[in-house]
């Protein structure tokens, strides 16, 4: 009879107090140590629990792809993205024309849209059209953020890290 009643009572108990979500606790850093905690945390919904999932920050040959996601109840929420090309036109953002992105000042060409931003930079030009250079594509991400524009506004000044960083990590001019 006891066990009963406290399955009873607990219900109610849960009903009775007003609990306000929130972001899981982060890390004070995240991505490569790019990102402070305080700069992410308002471009992610509430939920239960943070995790995240990070390549080590090699770009030696073309096609090389490190990515840093961050999963809030294991769904994708923000992602950093970088991507090593041989080659300036391999580089292409045309599948993000449907959000109307803006070109912004970042990196050697920038755009940002309503949840995503993305830059390249040029650590080695190719000499000629047939010969290979070193361009690295960087790109954010952020998944089912509370407010779109808080997210548009605060993607140029994060994606301006990510490129300082590469840029030093890659020791790009």
């Amino acid at each position: 009879m006891t066990s009963t009643l406290m399955l009873l009572i607990t219900p109610l108990v849960g009903c009775s107090r007003a609990e306000t979500k929130s972001v899981p606790e982060l890390p004070e850093r995240i991505c490569w140590d790019i990102f402070a905690r305080k700069d992410v945390a308002p471009l992610l919904p509430t939920g239960e629990e943070a995790t995240i999932d990070v390549d080590p920050f090699v770009l030696d040959e073309s096609l090389d792809e490190p990515i840093c996601s961050l999963y809030i109840d294991g769904n994708t929420k923000f992602q950093a993205f970088a991507r090593y090309q041989n080659f300036e036109d391999g580089i292409d953002w045309s599948s993000y024309d449907p959000a109307n992105p803006e070109p912004i000042n970042v990196g050697k060409e920038a755009i940002v849209w309503h949840n995503g931003a993305a830059s390249y930079i040029s650590c080695e030009p190719s000499k000629s059209p047939s010969t290979p250079g070193k361009y690295i594509d960087l790109r954010l991400y952020t998944f089912g953020s509370p407010d779109d524009q808080t997210a548009r506004k605060a993607l140029p000044a994060m994606l301006k890290q990510f490129v300082a960083f590469a840029q030093r990590e890659l020791k790009c001019p």
